[in-house]
């Protein structure tokens, strides 16, 4: 992550559901192993046009208020009690666009926000306030889906391991450079993965062919090596593997098998027809995975980092 002269700065959007209070434990614990300053926010969801001096809709808003204060309050006592520096804010609008009016205005360094799993046709109508938020953000974000959870246990929020989906293209790249950062600031492991898309062949399918499909996974081997080789030599402890499938599945089924604490997936991987057709393979991750998923859309790292992957050229065949 950035540091910027006023310090590491963490926005946490929360409106007290279970999701939240998931997402709140990685907020706080974020906010203490990088040592960043944590604000807590959140937003009486009105929608534009309506005069908030109505009678029923002061009455309404009044309701929200009261609310929000008492759970900000709650928020901001636990995290304070962690010896965390901590603020609140409540705004009035639509909760995406107040979450990145107060990112922008605080240049938060990181936003975290729970996901309710949303799905259906509500889903496809409207996305969620998590994918707007995503897709507008000033900085990377954190969305920490609902988790089962016993009666009487407490929320947990670990990161000790990482997996990275790397398709060689610069969001991905980004987002890898985003993970060293983490990496180097925790004790967490990074596992760089990368998928082998299927390959429609025709009636002609050759050997030729496959030996393409073969040179291919060899050049994209030594690239991944590479990649292990500049982390491992900055201390990093990483490895890499490769999978063929659907991307979106196989990511899932990594994170699963790795038994991995949060996928770092960079945004606007995919472009044209191909995004018209299935939407992207972060949003597609993001609505089904069980794990935290930071996405990274504008990396923001510091201005004096030296990317480590810098020296590492893509290979003309992958």
């Amino acid at each position: 992550m950035s540091v910027p002269a006023g310090g590491l700065r963490i926005l946490f959007a929360t409106d007290g559901s279970q999701g939240s209070a998931r997402a709140e434990a990685y907020a706080c614990a974020l906010a203490q192993s990088w040592g960043a300053s944590l604000t807590v926010m959140s937003v009486l969801e009105f929608p534009p046009g309506m005069n908030p001096d109505y009678a029923v809709n002061r009455l309404y808003l009044d309701e929200l208020m009261q609310e929000a204060t008492t759970r900000l309050v709650d928020v901001t006592a636990r995290a304070g009690g962690l010896g965390l520096s901590v603020q609140s804010r409540i705004a009035t609008g639509i909760p995406s666009e107040e979450v990145l009016a107060v990112a922008r205005a605080e240049e938060a360094d990181l936003v975290v926000v729970g996901t309710r799993g949303k799905t259906g046709l509500e889903h496809v109508l409207l996305g969620s306030t998590a994918e707007r938020i995503i897709r507008m953000a000033p900085c990377p974000v954190l969305t920490v889906p609902v988790a089962k959870q016993l009666a009487g246990e407490h929320t947990k929020a670990t990161v000790t391991r990482m997996l990275v989906p790397v398709d060689f293209s610069d969001c991905s790249r980004d987002a890898l450079e985003y993970g060293t950062l983490i990496a180097q600031r925790s004790n967490v492991s990074l596992k760089l993965f990368h998928v082998l898309e299927p390959v429609s062949y025709g009636l002609d399918f050759t050997l030729p062919q496959m030996a393409q499909r073969e040179s291919s996974k060899t050049a994209i081997t030594k690239r991944l090596s590479d990649f292990v080789s500049a982390l491992t030599s900055l201390g990093l402890a990483s490895d890499f593997l490769i999978s063929g499938g659907l991307p979106a599945d196989s990511i899932l089924d990594a994170a699963r098998a790795q038994s991995v604490d949060v996928i770092v997936m960079g945004t606007h991987g995919r472009r044209g027809l191909s995004h018209a057709l299935f939407g992207s393979v972060a949003e597609s991750v993001l609505r089904r995975s069980s794990c935290p998923v930071l996405t990274v859309r504008s990396p923001k790292l510091p201005p004096d980092h030296r990317r480590v992957l810098s020296g590492q050229s893509k290979p003309t065949n992958v």
